[in-house]
């Protein structure tokens, strides 16, 4: 067994300091040790974007990057999107358009969409289309995630 690493990682806001295994992937680490389970294990091959979160403002697939990777970073899961009991547009959006069904891929799909948004707070169809290109879902067919992310543009140009 290695010597474990110590990391010092913010994830929703919170200050986290733990000794990791230098091989525990992130997706590990904010599942087994912080409890975090909105951020699923599709594929352990980046291929599937359910794992995806935030990380420094960054939508990256955490089942291939090392928790040790993360240190000194801010991460922000599908958890920390509420904020005050209150859905966050990106969620809102999902359940008012019917963007999900089985839900697996969801918190992927809502921080990927998060991403979109901050880089581009009014894109095209298209160019959701493409920023989603990296998650995939297995239910929707994607017209209603789409739409889900063109409904959190709106409310959030609102605000």
């Amino acid at each position: 067994m290695a010597t474990p690493v110590p990391i010092t990682v913010t994830v929703n806001g919170v200050a986290h300091e733990h000794a990791v295994e230098p091989r525990t992937l992130l997706v590990y680490y904010l599942r087994e040790t912080l409890g975090l389970t909105g951020t699923h294990i599709g594929c352990d091959t980046t291929s599937c974007g359910t794992c995806t979160i935030l990380l420094n403002g960054l939508a990256v697939k955490s089942c291939t990057l090392l928790a040790a990777q993360a240190d000194g970073g801010e991460i922000l899961t599908v958890e920390g999107l509420a904020r005050d009991g209150n859905l966050h547009p990106i969620q809102e959006g999902f359940w008012e358009e019917h963007g999900l069904q089985c839900g697996f891929c969801t918190p992927g799909m809502m921080l990927t969409a998060l991403q979109i948004l901050q880089r581009n707070p009014d894109p095209s169809e298209t160019e959701i289309r493409h920023g989603l290109d990296g998650n995939l879902c297995r239910c929707t067919g994607y017209q209603h995630i789409v739409n889900a992310v063109r409904y959190a543009a709106r409310k959030m140009a609102a605000r």
